[in-house]
């Protein structure tokens, strides 16, 4: 059995973002993956709440920690909705999606 107990490494996201965002062309490229990367950060979260590594998520998913690892590393492994349950449940969440009509100008 995996060790299901989290050790988190420390990485200063707001720095990172601030120094990448003066690169040519990294904004652009940023916000159209806007959703993506929220969804990551869901599921980085959620890992982390239930105190999980990823192995331990694995073994719960009965997937690969690499399974894992590349859906929780984004682009081009954009998991399916039932894949994304396989997740909450392994995390102790539920899944939610919601459609948001935009606001007209």
């Amino acid at each position: 059995m995996a060790d299901p107990r989290y050790k988190p490494v420390r990485h200063d996201h707001k720095a990172f973002l601030a120094k990448a965002h003066k690169r040519p062309g990294f904004t652009e490229a940023y916000n159209a993956l806007a959703l993506e990367y929220q969804l990551v950060d869901q599921l980085l979260r959620a890992r982390k709440r239930a105190g999980l590594t990823q192995e331990a998520v694995a073994e719960r998913m009965k997937t690969t920690k690499s399974a894992v690892s590349r859906m929780e590393g984004s682009l081009p492994h954009a998991p399916t909705i039932k894949t994304l349950q396989r997740y909450a449940n392994a995390v102790g969440c539920d899944v939610q999606v919601k459609l948001i009509p935009r606001k007209r100008a």
